[in-house]
């Protein structure tokens, strides 16, 4: 005997079990899975325009762009990565070597320092180079004991990132040729209306090609003039800690100065004047400026954002997601403030945003197979 209704809502209950089995099977590979869409999304014009002028040869289109990506994101990336392990190896070697004046930097940096601040190294047996050194070296040996106990996990680690990345590519290769076809799916899926589907679908893309451009541009910016200015004030490691601010920059209004108020701290303390005000003026100035104008211009306005909403969703997705939440973050907060709108009716039918006419029209046709 069937009751009204069980049918159907025992259909939905395999509906429900299977999607999430196939969600938990994804998983491993959610990292390549979200920058292959997020790659397809900043590069679909660029592989759009290959494809016209092509005579319509989508498939050369794909691995023509795909080798445009590798040549102005992966080689520039690997050959920065390649010069930052030279760099932190010369500065491991002159920290070894005590080339830094180890001694003369913690005596100078103990008189400034508040009588409360100083009871409290001396009551963690840190109120001396010595004792420094020691907890460092000491650290240090076992960071190196734990390394060497791991090289499996660190070889399969190293494998899996290369599985992971060329998982990648091949996602990205077929998102960039099916793309538009497979976003037509989706869309005749969802049981919404085509203003919202198209709305949301448009929210996504442009707060994922907004964040990741902003953000890339601005980190570049900030590292490279960081890394330029401690190489002035002579600072060794310049291209290790412009990498580090860069990375850093990914956190909206904190970002660099992790790095460099404790360097001009270091400067003032050993007595370099004109080269701690150098730098705080420069970050403060420069630095800054390129923080205020260059992030709410590339990314604020595109996301449509306030930057403090920028700033905790950002903070929130990398606390939750790592390095993917600085995208992660910023698009659940744009798409939750894009259904807010359309609840409440201020996003509607008239001002709603649309999908690409290019998309639309490519995405009509089935995929090649």
């Amino acid at each position: 005997m069937r009751f009204n209704g069980l049918t159907k809502g025992f259909f939905i209950l395999i509906l429900f079990l299977v999607t999430w089995a196939f969600f938990d099977v994804l998983a491993p590979y959610f990292s390549a899975i979200l920058w292959a869409t997020v790659l397809t999304v900043i590069f679909y014009p660029v592989k759009n325009r290959l494809r016209i002028a092509m005579g319509d040869r989508n498939g050369l289109a794909s691995l023509l762009s795909i080798g445009l990506i590798c040549l102005i994101v992966f080689i520039p990336l690997m050959v920065i990565l390649s010069s930052l392990a030279v760099e932190i190896n010369v500065v491991y070697t002159r920290l070894q070597q005590s080339d830094t004046q180890f001694s003369g930097v913690v005596a100078d940096l103990f008189t400034w320092l508040p009588d409360w601040l100083r009871s409290l190294l001396v009551e963690h047996n840190l109120d001396s180079a010595t004792q420094i050194q020691k907890k460092l070296s000491d650290a240090a040996l076992q960071g190196g004991q734990y390394l060497a106990g791991s090289a499996f996990l660190i070889g399969k680690g190293t494998f899996g990132f290369a599985i992971s990345f060329g998982i990648m590519l091949y996602l990205l290769f077929f998102l960039l040729k099916d793309g538009p076809w497979l976003v037509r799916q989706i869309l005749d899926t969802l049981p919404l209306s085509n203003y919202v589907k198209h709305h949301l679908f448009a929210k996504f893309a442009a707060v994922a090609r907004a964040t990741v451009k902003g953000t890339a541009v601005v980190a570049v910016v900030q590292g490279a003039l960081g890394g330029i200015a401690f190489w002035f004030v002579g600072i060794n490691g310049s291209i290790l800690w412009g990498a580090l601010m860069a990375f850093l920059s990914l956190i909206p209004a904190v970002g660099s100065a992790i790095i460099w108020v404790p360097a001009a701290i270091y400067l003032f303390a050993t007595q370099q004047l004109w080269q701690g005000l150098f730098i705080v003026g420069f970050f403060v100035i420069v630095v800054g400026l390129v923080d205020n104008i260059l992030r709410p211009l590339l990314v604020g306005k595109d996301t449509k954002m306030p930057d403090y909403l920028i700033l905790i969703s950002t903070l929130g997705g990398m606390e939750i997601y790592g390095i993917n939440g600085f995208v992660i973050g910023p698009l659940i907060a744009a798409l939750f403030i894009a259904c807010w709108n359309l609840l409440s009716g201020r996003d509607h039918p008239g001002n709603a945003e649309e999908i690409d006419e290019a998309i639309i029209e490519e995405g009509k046709n089935s995929p090649d197979v």
